[in-house]
């Protein structure tokens, strides 16, 4: 096992640190300057579509732009936007953070294109009104690849319905251990339960129990943070300058040089934000909109929300602690720390809660993802159900086990799953741009709320559902 985790490591660390980095930076790249900067142009936009949809009531199973917002988010948004921005302070110096900002700006862009084509090339459900979409659908319905729309469907089934479930839950474990002396196999069945109450809801449920837990997990943090900065405000440009001139070596501060600096905000940003992993396509794909693009727009803001706000928060928790370096701590560990000079004791159990919601809702955001790929893989129930039973086994096992082993599996299937979609959205950019400049002419012509016509593509038999008469 030793032998095996080693080699795993050794193999991720190439693919990490080379190969997931080119690709990820040049289609970042590439696709805003393909979209002349979508990302910016567009954020007022991308405002509007989501404050405009926050409790709109749909029909049946129908899921909703905000819905599907919450469920990516609720995914993305876990206990690496407060412990491993900590770590990366500490390891990559506050430089770091700048870094990990230029590829959040850079990763919505590309967070726009596969979510757009997810919307494009999404099905109709056979079970419900209602649709599923994402990588496995664009690559065997557009690119016409079937083996490896299987390949990234079991990649991704695997990767977050059950390892990074079982890693989420891990984390839940121990900090209720650590704040309550909770023991570890009665909150392993108590997470178990309440997860498979969720989860065999299906993803109507799903959407139901994110769109309101997402904005309550995230307002919170959000104002504790908030807090802080007005607490620390005539520190706030210190702040800032550090990070600006540590980024570009100006300033060298002590635990991240400048490579440091650069390689370790640039990782932290893209495992974080997940921009092009091909994740957030399987939830955007399911939303009822009226055109692609604005679900493309909804979730590219999605990447500002992880970034920009949540993993900020947390590097301004570290950086206005000045002697961060000097506690020999990391991680939530550090969190925790930082958080007890304001708050004092109860900092412990208010980090808890916030792993809590923060955890819980990325096991249920991981589980949608899964359902929507076993899907594909199959209708029949019995395996669905099968998928279900196996979440909540390893959503128990995460809460006992150790999971060195495991985390190593997840960032090689992780990283799989991201070499396959990245190529994938490279060879079928085309079409998201297309859509992208027939939403900007109906806006421009004075359309509120433009319509998508399948004409305006290329002829082609991918597209099933989205008809002229968008009916």
């Amino acid at each position: 096992m030793e032998l095996l985790n080693s080699l795993v490591g050794q193999i991720n660390d190439i693919l990490w640190s080379y190969v997931l980095i080119i690709l990820l930076i040049g289609a970042g790249i590439i696709f805003t300057i393909r979209t002349k900067f979508v990302q910016i142009r567009f954020i007022k936009e991308m405002i509007r579509l989501i404050a405009g949809d926050v409790g709109n009531k749909m029909e049946g199973q129908q899921i909703s732009s905000f819905q599907a917002f919450c469920v990516s988010t609720a995914s993305r948004v876990g206990v690496g936007n407060i412990a491993g921005i900590a770590i990366a302070v500490v390891l990559g110096g506050p430089g770091a953070i700048f870094w990990m900002w230029i590829i959040a700006i850079l990763g919505s862009a590309t967070g726009f294109v596969e979510s757009t084509l997810a919307q494009i090339y999404k099905v109709p459900r056979t079970d419900s009104n209602g649709y599923l979409g994402g990588p496995a659908y664009y690559i065997n319905n557009a690119l016409h690849s079937p083996k490896t729309a299987v390949f990234f469907a079991i990649l991704i089934s695997v990767t977050y319905g059950l390892i990074f479930n079982s890693v989420q839950s891990n984390t839940i474990s121990l900090s209720l251990q650590t704040a309550f002396n909770f023991d570890a196999t009665m909150i392993g069945i108590v997470i178990a339960i309440f997860s498979g109450i969720v989860v065999f809801g299906g993803l109507h449920r799903i959407a139901k129990v994110t769109e309101y837990m997402v904005p309550i997990m995230a307002g919170i943090y959000l104002l504790i943070a908030f807090a802080i900065t007005i607490y620390n405000i005539s520190e706030l440009p210190t702040v800032l300058s550090v990070i600006f001139k540590d980024a570009w070596g100006i300033e060298s501060v002590a635990g991240g040089s400048f490579g440091a600096a650069i390689m370790t905000g640039i990782k932290r940003g893209l495992f974080s934000n997940e921009a092009g992993m091909g994740s957030v396509p399987n939830a955007a794909a399911t939303a009822e909109v009226s055109h692609p693009v604005k679900q493309g727009l909804i979730q590219a803001f999605g990447v500002f929300v992880d970034t920009l706000f949540i993993c900020t928060a947390s590097a301004f928790i570290v950086l206005f602690s000045s002697d961060y370096q000097a506690t020999g701590l990391t991680g939530i560990q550090l969190i925790q720390y930082d958080l007890s000079l304001y708050f004092g004791n109860i900092a412990t159990t208010g980090i808890a809660i916030i792993v809590l919601l923060f955890a819980f809702t990325s096991i249920i955001g991981n589980y949608y993802y899964g359902e929507i790929n076993i899907k594909h893989l199959s209708d029949n129930p019995l395996y669905l159900n099968i998928f279900r039973i196996l979440v909540v086994i390893m959503v128990f096992f995460g809460s006992v086990a150790e999971l060195s082993l495991v985390w190593n599996l997840a960032d090689l299937f992780m990283a799989l799953m991201a070499i396959t979609n990245i190529i994938a959205i490279l060879l079928l950019g085309k079409y998201a741009f297309i859509a992208l400049d027939d939403y900007t002419q109906q806006k421009k012509q004075g359309i509120k709320d433009p319509v998508f016509k399948a004409s305006i593509l290329p002829k082609q038999d991918g597209i099933y559902w989205w008809k002229d008469d968008n009916k």
